[in-house]
């Protein structure tokens, strides 16, 4: 999921269950409408590549290293956003049909997601 500095929803893609979303990321960028001033995310997105395409799309990754790899930099002050996202998970859960995927098909999923994240948007 892509979230505004707001914490709204921008777009969002179905991954399977026990795949990483890290190959989803790139097009979730693709997807914006404009080039953000920059893409935070966890260690989970730790990718030279994924951090190439950063930069080369005219934005700045802030993107801490994994544990053993070399330090980047990675601004605090930015960083301590990311959790932006998760609370809009959060909100998002609040909903049963999403946080149980009581929705059985990727599609039906996928409509309750938009559903629940356009209300959170007019919310906001």
């Amino acid at each position: 999921m892509i979230a505004d500095g707001q914490g709204r929803a921008i777009a969002f893609r179905l991954a399977p269950g026990q795949a990483h979303e890290l190959p989803h990321a790139v097009p979730l960028l693709d997807q914006l409408p404009g080039v953000p001033k920059w893409v935070v995310g966890d260690r989970g997105y730790t990718s030279h590549v994924f951090r190439e395409h950063i930069w080369d799309m005219g934005a700045r990754p802030a993107i801490p290293p994994q544990r053993h790899e070399a330090p980047v930099a990675c601004p605090d002050w930015i960083y301590n956003n990311r959790n932006q996202v998760e609370r809009l998970w959060g909100r998002l859960k609040e909903w049963r049909a999403i946080a149980t995927r009581y929705e059985k098909t990727a599609v039906s999923f996928m409509g309750v997601l938009s559903l629940a994240a356009a209300l959170d948007w007019l919310r906001r």
